[in-house]
């Protein structure tokens, strides 16, 4: 069968996977509204096209935090994607270099920054959770900066892991074959089994509950990288982020895995855009399926958008092959909106291609 779609992978890898590690992936905090949310929001949202335009010629290209890629379109971090196929994040890193695009690398992966480095030249984002051990932190931020990673991309939305009750009936636990290589040197890279959340017993006692914005500050003092935060969701935080010095912000909830009941995304975008200000990028994460969506995002003011299980369940179905065929998909959907709509170049895309729900007409 061919694949059409990026949503078509998904019933693929749920076939493939067993269940503990499809609902791992695809499941969202407690009673999934905001999971659900995040694609819905996308399909009340609708198009304002203009006509007759030359859109003989259409550039997709962009530059994120100075560096070009091939179209606005990046993978977010994902933690353990050996679960999801041998190759996990090593697949994911060729896919996306093969791409010309950004790949932002879970601290929670199954493979090394040492190995994703090995598998060849591309523009690579490190996650990082801050620990109580800033030693720890130290560390990583080390071992990322010497394997190449241009940017730090501090999840912010995590002092403590979300309710995510499909892991807790599975029971869920990294299978043994598999370690959290970036912490193997530091003593933390097996996770016990437990009847918690998932990766809560291994969360609870590293995670720092009391993180705040002077952890920001400190986090610039140990490293001349830039520092993107994900998972900023008001203007408040917006504005603060702006005063902290940040060089990007993510408008992520996580996929939904942390507070359920948190608007989608794409609703919280607009308000983060404009409390920014134009004085640092905002980009998006969570409920991208088509490149429409993408669209959306860059109408309602994103800089870019970064796509996590739709990698992850084309890395179950078929490996970098699939991953690259997602993120080629989305780029040609993308593409054909652009064309449509009337747009040859991201920087012409506007508000005013979009109708949303605050503005629609009566009719509807």
């Amino acid at each position: 069968m061919e694949i059409t779609n990026v949503s078509e992978y998904e019933e693929i890898a749920k076939q493939k996977l067993p269940k503990m590690i499809y609902d791992y992936f695809a499941s969202g905090a407690e009673d999934q509204w905001t999971l659900r949310e995040n694609r819905n929001a996308f399909s009340r949202i609708l198009f304002r096209p203009r006509i007759l335009v030359d859109v003989s010629k259409i550039d997709l290209t962009t530059t994120v935090l100075g560096f070009n890629i091939s179209m606005p379109i990046m993978i977010a971090p994902s933690a353990m994607q050996k679960m999801a196929h041998p190759q996990g994040e090593l697949a994911t890193a060729r896919a996306a270099s093969a791409a010309r695009t950004i790949m932002t690398l879970s601290s929670w992966s199954t493979s090394s920054v040492e190995e994703v480095n090995s598998t060849g030249p591309g523009i690579r984002f490190f996650q990082l959770y801050v620990y109580k051990d800033r030693n720890v932190v130290l560390q990583l931020v080390r071992r990322a900066e010497r394997a190449g990673f241009k940017a730090i991309v501090l999840t912010v939305d995590t002092p403590r892991l979300g309710r995510r009750e499909a892991d807790i009936k599975n029971r869920f636990t990294l299978p043994p074959s598999l370690t959290l290589k970036n912490f193997e040197d530091l003593d933390l890279g097996k996770m016990d089994k437990t009847n918690d959340s998932g990766l809560a017993s291994y969360v609870a006692s590293q995670v720092d509950r009391s993180l705040s914005w002077k952890d920001v500050k400190w986090l610039q003092t140990i490293t001349s990288l830039p520092i993107v935060v994900k998972g900023v969701m008001t203007a408040e935080d917006t504005k603060l982020a702006v005063q902290a010095g940040v060089a990007g912000i993510v408008v992520s909830n996580h996929g939904a895995r942390q507070l359920d009941y948190v608007p989608a995304t794409i609703n919280s975008l607009e308000e983060v855009v404009k409390a920014a200000q134009g004085k640092v990028p905002v980009f998006l994460d969570g409920g991208i399926r088509r490149g429409t969506d993408v669209f959306k995002a860059l109408a309602l003011g994103a800089s870019g958008v970064f796509i996590g299980r739709p990698v992850i369940f084309a890395l179950a179905a078929d490996g970098e092959a699939g991953v690259l065929k997602v993120l080629e998909m989305l780029r040609d959907e993308l593409e054909l909106t652009m064309a449509l709509s009337g747009c040859t170049s991201l920087e012409q895309i506007t508000r005013n291609h979009i109708i949303t729900e605050a503005n629609l007409p009566s009719m509807l």
